[in-house]
């Protein structure tokens, strides 16, 4: 049995407090049995302390990790990937607890602790969680340092000198978050499967766009260099869906690893920069037509734009836009092919009334202008509740409920053009976006979702044209609350939503400031990567900001090397840095030599008030005695031997 000393009362609350604070933000990733099964081997400690309670033995430990680890297979159906690696970390994190009884058991919780912290920003990396993860990490600091106090010492005195120590590694922490090299990762962490992310899919159907109307989280941000463009301007291009089954909408096959066409900017662009939420997609929204300088996002066949991964966390990318460029003049016969693909059968009334269109309006511009007078004068309604629709879908729609979303109008418009004849394709994304005053920025979110049309027309290229418009203008012109009915309420306006309350003038107003302070932090902290790093560099030392990485990293090393070396103890005598070290392992449990005493004497003192030590204490001292004065100098090795077993025998460990 060790003969460690058991950690106190004061360093346990800690322990418990800083688990605590450390374990909220998880509950939200971990399955509901481990909430209970914390607070079970919180209680089992508090009454292992009361002496109510054993700690758990060997065999005990063993089935409780076999039985954790089963429960998470069995919840997360793997051990392997962000999520269920989490949640093993986690149950790691809580059984350490139960079996806690030394400093060095401590020492390894703590650790564990703010590797937690550290890892619940791959779930959340909002400013709200980076204030808060200011208190576990002050907890966890207290119950470092409460693990050096004696049994006396004051919680709040505990809890101050936590604090002095965390203001004093902020201005620390600065420095480093502003000049140590940023460096690409070499691998992405994917977002578990079974945590759906609300945002556009890869196919659409008309209900899934509606649905998205009634989310109000946020799909991305951007702010222009100069000013907005009109609000008419603002369709924000995500995907180009080419393929109808008769009820879906998906992509073409290959679009994405389809060669980017040639196309000549002309005019001025728009240039502006985007903070994408994570979506689990590599789609980027951007206005047409764009490009982007940066090297993991492309252009594809369909001018759209896609990062290298997934966006598995928040994402800043700037582009580049100029609106009256001209595509595909030329439409090849594969492209042809694919954008008047319909299925073999079905909407008999749609496909004949397609027929008369085409006689009556041979050019696709003239026919196209039909179809929006169409929309416009007859009794069609834009709504987020739009009637089941059967197997002939666009027929119902068209000619029988003629209520619908922006989906339902963007996909019958393009039915009716291939049907005619004419090349045309459905475009997903998003429309318009709400002005941020404070910041001047658009907040964009998924009920800004939106569905229009292109189609081609030659010698002009691809032409866009929005149904939806002729139908709800203010959809448009003011956004979807201004266009629905007032029974079907504003969108994504849940009783806690803020949103719900725009009318209030001041709670506006608190909302768009809040929302602008979260855009800086996105914008300037967790956007501040490589190029952004060097571009401050840039500003700050000119051109010798490209020394910046090789100096940084050979400074950092120095560091490194001066702190495992420290030369400046290179010179002291071994003997003596020994005895001081065997001075401050007994200054920690109370026993100080005082000014004067010998090597003996002090020793003497010791062992009276450790005796289970004091065979030990005897013969470090008797050793120390025979290196420095003795004719026949023992080994030094026999010295170290002792100091290293009286420091086991004390409990401390290899920190200390």
């Amino acid at each position: 049995m060790s003969s460690a000393p058991l950690i106190s009362r004061a360093s346990l609350v800690w322990l418990l407090v800083a688990q605590a604070l450390v374990m909220l933000p998880f509950w939200l990733h971990v399955p509901v049995w481990m909430v209970a099964f914390w607070l079970g081997c919180t209680i089992w400690r508090i009454q292992v302390y009361r002496m109510r309670a054993r700690f758990p033995g060997k065999v005990l430990e063993v089935l409780l990790l076999v039985a954790t680890i089963a429960g998470i297979w069995l919840s997360r159906k793997s051990l392997i990937g962000l999520d269920a690696g989490a949640v093993l970390l986690v149950a790691m994190f809580i059984l350490k607890l139960v079996e806690t009884r030394t400093r060095r058991d401590a020492l390894v919780l703590i650790f564990l602790g703010l590797f937690c912290v550290a890892v619940a920003y791959l779930f959340e990396d909002s400013l709200p969680w980076a204030a808060y993860s200011l208190l576990p990490v002050g907890a966890l600091l207290a119950a470092l340092i409460g693990l050096q106090q004696g049994p006396g010492t004051r919680p709040a005195a505990t809890l101050k000198l936590a604090a002095v120590l965390l203001a004093q590694a902020l201005p620390l922490m600065l420095l480093l978050f502003l000049f140590f090299p940023r460096i690409a990762p070499l691998w992405s962490l994917p977002l578990p499967s079974d945590k759906g992310m609300t945002g556009l899919a890869e196919s659409m159907s008309p209900g899934e766009v509606a649905e998205l109307g009634r989310s109000a989280e946020l799909a991305f941000r951007a702010s222009f260099e100069g000013p907005l463009p009109p609000r008419r301007a603002l369709y924000w291009r995500a995907l180009t869906l080419e393929q109808f089954d008769g009820q879906r909408w998906s992509q073409s096959p290959g679009v994405s690893f389809s060669p980017a066409p040639k196309w000549q900017a002309s005019g001025e662009p728009w240039r502006y920069s985007v903070i994408l939420q994570p979506s689990g997609k590599p789609w980027l929204p951007t206005l047409d037509v764009a490009s982007s300088d940066q090297g993991d996002v492309r252009q594809l066949a369909d001018y759209r734009l896609q990062h290298q991964r997934p966006v598995q966390q928040a994402l800043l990318y700037r582009a580049s836009s100029w609106p009256q460029v001209a595509r595909d003049l030329q439409l090849n016969e594969r492209a042809r092919r694919q954008d008047l693909q319909l299925p073999a059968q079905g909407d008999p009334r749609t496909r004949q009334w397609a027929t008369e269109l085409r006689q009556r309006y041979p050019q696709p511009r003239d026919l196209v202008a039909a179809l929006l007078t169409h929309f416009h004068d007859e009794p069609y309604h834009y709504t987020l509740k739009p009637p089941t629709l059967g197997a002939d879908s666009i027929d119902a729609f068209l000619f029988d409920s003629r209520q619908g979303f922006c989906a339902h109008f963007a996909g019958a418009m393009t039915y009716v053009l291939r049907a005619a004849g004419i090349p045309a394709r459905v475009v997903a994304g998003y429309q318009g976006g709400e002005l941020n005053p404070a910041g001047n920025f658009l907040t964009v979110r998924q009920y800004d979702a939106h569905a229009w049309v292109e189609y081609w027309q030659a010698g002009q290229g691809w032409r866009s044209v929005d149904p939806t418009y002729a139908v709800a203008p203010e959809r448009i012109d003011q956004g979807l609350e201004q266009a629905l009915a007032a029974d079907e309420g504003a969108p994504g306006a849940s009783v806690f939503s803020p949103l719900r309350y725009r009318h209030l003038t001041w709670l506006n107003e608190l909302r768009l400031g809040w929302d602008n302070l979260n855009y800086g932090w996105q914008r300037w902290v967790l956007g501040y990567q490589g190029e952004q790093q060097f571009k401050l560099m840039g500003r700050w030392f000119g051109d010798l900001a490209g020394l910046m990485l090789p100096v940084g990293l050979v400074l950092i090393l120095a560091l490194l090397a001066l702190w495992l070396l420290r030369p400046w103890q290179a010179k002291a005598d071994p003997q003596l840095r020994l005895f001081a070290a065997f001075e401050k392992l007994l200054a920690r449990r109370g026993l100080v030599r005082e000014p004067g005493e010998g090597p003996a004497a002090f020793a003497e003192r010791a062992a009276r008030q450790l005796p289970r030590q004091a065979e030990l204490i005897r013969e470090f001292t008797r050793l120390f005695i025979r290196q420095r004065y003795a004719e026949q100098i023992p080994s030094m090795d026999a010295l170290q031997q002792v100091l290293r077993s009286l420091r086991r025998s004390l409990g401390s460990s290899i920190w200390e």
